[in-house]
């Protein structure tokens, strides 16, 4: 399975310090058991006043830990933390990323390497074995049915909004710490929170998002709920839905099922890499021919005769198959389509940029006794990467994505510092990848 964080998108949804107060935890306990109290009344619990302020109250105790956490850098923290002091600090790597972790008495901190806040993780909250946004959702739905002429909708519906973006952020941060369980937990009630009357506005995002936490934890059969409920309301992850459906029909042995999510998602998304990876990988163990695939990407060039992209999947196909023959056609046809399509020009360069790393793997395991036929692979290597430079240089020129050109440069820049002693040419053009790369950080 293609990993999951670039599928879905995980963002943090709820600003930092959206309740900024200086109650403490024991005034908020008082505040939350008061309007119980109030709500238990016969009389005033049919007002829907008295159920919205039991809702605030819970909400104002989830938000007390992080509630003086203003603003987006440690400058701006300063301001609004007031007598909170830090109690240590410490470089950490979360996903692959380095944070610095700031430690204080109830939450922890972590700010990028330029000094941003990305994320807080409450260490003591409130209340510790209470979900006070689940007692907020039962505040506000229960202000909903005493609302008879829904007087309040408006400010209930934002209430479970904001309800529903909080679960969502906590699930960010619970995956960011490796809690790939309480992140599925996390968002699947974020989910449940936006399909909450009268808010009534389902997330499919965050169910599908519950069903890869899932996978990922292994829950298969929670991975699965999780996605087929979000394919049956429509949300497919622009295919990714289909592939992960077949990773979960794979982990419960059912091969047809999982061959049939992946033929109907790379007809509908022959695009997505997960998918059309996925299915040749199948084709290969079932010793089908995964030339099949050209049949399937054939039916949806009939409907799309001018859409570059399909002979752009078609390039991928064959350079996974090691056809770099038929891989080069299928490329060059992105041109003859549209021209100033980029990734026709930038895929043929990315498949023989792979060519020469298996050709230098290659030659790096040959004992030192077959001398000649390490040389005859460096000579091999080094044309290899010179059919590189045309295709990046072209996708480098007529690329408007920012994100291609920078990568199409880096790669240029890798080659032409090899081949920068060969001439003053090569020199300069490594030298102009360079500082093109220096200026676009």
């Amino acid at each position: 399975m293609k990993k999951i964080i670039l599928a879905i998108a995980l963002l943090a949804s709820a600003g930092f310090g959206a309740f900024a107060q200086e109650k403490s935890a024991a005034d908020l306990k008082k505040a939350v058991e008061k309007a119980e109290a109030v709500a238990a009344d016969a009389k005033k619990g049919t007002k829907v006043a008295t159920w919205l302020k039991l809702g605030q109250a819970w909400l104002n105790a989830y938000n007390q830990p992080t509630a003086n956490v203003v603003g987006g850098t440690k400058a701006e923290l300063a301001l609004t933390m007031g007598s909170e002091k830090p109690r240590s600090s410490e470089v950490v790597t979360l996903n692959g990323n380095e944070y610095e972790k700031v430690v204080y008495a109830n939450k922890n901190l972590y700010f990028d390497m330029a000094g941003r806040l990305q994320f807080i993780e409450v260490t003591k909250p409130v209340y510790k074995d209470q979900d006070a946004l689940a007692k907020a959702l039962e505040a506000y739905k229960k202000a909903s049915e005493v609302d008879a002429k829904g007087s309040k909708t408006k400010d209930i519906s934002a209430a479970i909004k904001s309800i529903s973006e909080k679960y969502y952020s906590d699930a960010f941060v619970a995956y960011q710490l490796g809690d790939k369980a309480k992140a599925a937990e996390c968002f699947e009630a974020s989910s449940d929170a936006a399909a909450t009357a009268p808010y009534n506005t389902p997330d499919w995002s965050a169910v599908y998002n519950a069903g890869v936490m899932s996978l990922e934890n292994k829950d298969i059969e929670k991975a699965r709920s999780c996605f087929l409920k979000a394919l049956e309301n429509g949300y497919e992850q622009e295919g990714s839905v289909y592939a992960n459906l077949s990773e979960v029909s794979f982990a419960a042995k059912d091969t047809l099922a999982a061959r049939k999510y992946l033929e109907d998602g790379f007809g509908k998304y022959p695009e997505n890499v997960q998918v059309m990876t996925s299915l040749i990988n199948l084709y290969i163990a079932t010793k089908e021919d995964p030339k099949k695939l050209i049949e399937l990407l054939d039916l949806a060039k009939k409907q799309m005769p001018d859409n570059p992209s399909l002979y752009y999947v078609e390039g991928d196909i064959w350079a996974k198959l090691k056809e770099f023959d038929n891989a080069v056609a299928a490329y060059n046809k992105c041109a003859e389509v549209n021209p100033k399509y980029e990734m026709g020009y930038y895929g043929q360069g990315v498949m023989w940029y792979n060519r020469a790393l298996e050709i230098q793997e290659e030659a790096n395991a040959l004992p030192y006794s077959e001398y000649k036929k390490y040389d005859a692979l460096q000579e091999e290597l080094a044309a290899t990467l010179k059919k590189c430079l045309n295709p990046f240089e072209t996708a480098f020129n007529v690329s408007e994505n920012d994100a291609v050109k920078q990568s199409a440069a880096d790669y240029l820049k890798r080659i032409y510092f090899i081949f920068r002693n060969e001439s003053a040419e090569n020199k300069a053009n490594y030298e102009k990848y360079e500082a093109y790369l220096q200026g676009a950080k």
